[in-house]
């Protein structure tokens, strides 16, 4: 059992979901004082788990602003990341790259037919995309939809527990914004705008409403 205390677990939570946060930020979000929460990021500090940069504001003095390291980020694991790997590269070596694509369409299906039954495609967008996010986060990406003033709709993953299998084969996120696409509709269309294995903090699809002919 782990031996941290819950507020130092919260504090790197919220440094996930919510990117690079003032120590007066996280405290407010955690309902502890600035100098509770200034403890915590120190203590995360020390063990590496977190960095800062002092950003120059308008007015007065820098504000230090915190964000997860690679370690920080680690806490949340890439699910059986070793064995993906090893089993990724014995597919390839046996049965070549025909071999990892048919391996690659077989999770698509599965994952497509799981998702279009958690997805209503009767429903508004809107409702699309939360039905989707709150699969996802089912499965370990912290997900969640945010609409937006402009009628789009961003399906948000802070975390991806597929992560190694992703960077040794890209195909692995091709294949889910196709999914994303078929389940969500014809009547919109989905973009990735922030993208993780190309240095972004996450991952975000924006899902827009195609216009009326």
């Amino acid at each position: 059992m782990s031996t941290v205390p819950a507020t130092s677990e919260q504090t790197l939570f919220l440094l996930k979901m919510r990117g690079p946060q003032t120590a007066q930020q996280l405290a407010a979000l955690l309902g502890i004082t600035s100098m509770g929460a200034r403890r915590q990021l120190e203590t995360a500090y020390g063990r590496g788990l977190v960095a800062f940069d002092d950003v120059a504001d308008k007015v007065g003095r820098p504000s230090r602003r915190w964000s997860l390291t690679d370690a920080g980020h680690a806490r949340f694991p890439d699910r059986h990341a070793g064995l993906t790997l090893e089993l990724i590269a014995q597919v390839q070596l046996l049965f070549g790259d025909e071999g990892l694509d048919k391996l690659i369409a077989a999770r698509e299906a599965g994952s497509e037919a799981a998702y279009r039954s958690c997805v209503d495609g009767s429903a508004a967008l809107a409702q699309r995309v939360a039905s989707l996010a709150e699969a996802r986060d089912g499965e370990g990406y912290m997900a969640g939809a945010e609409p937006q003033p402009d009628g789009s709709v961003l399906l948000v993953e802070n975390h991806c527990p597929i992560c190694a299998a992703a960077t040794s084969c890209r195909k692995f996120c091709r294949s889910e914004l196709a999914i994303f696409q078929r389940v969500l509709g014809e009547d919109c269309t989905v973009e990735r705008s922030e993208y993780l294995l190309e240095g972004g903090r996450r991952c975000v699809y924006r899902i827009t409403p195609l216009k009326a002919a």
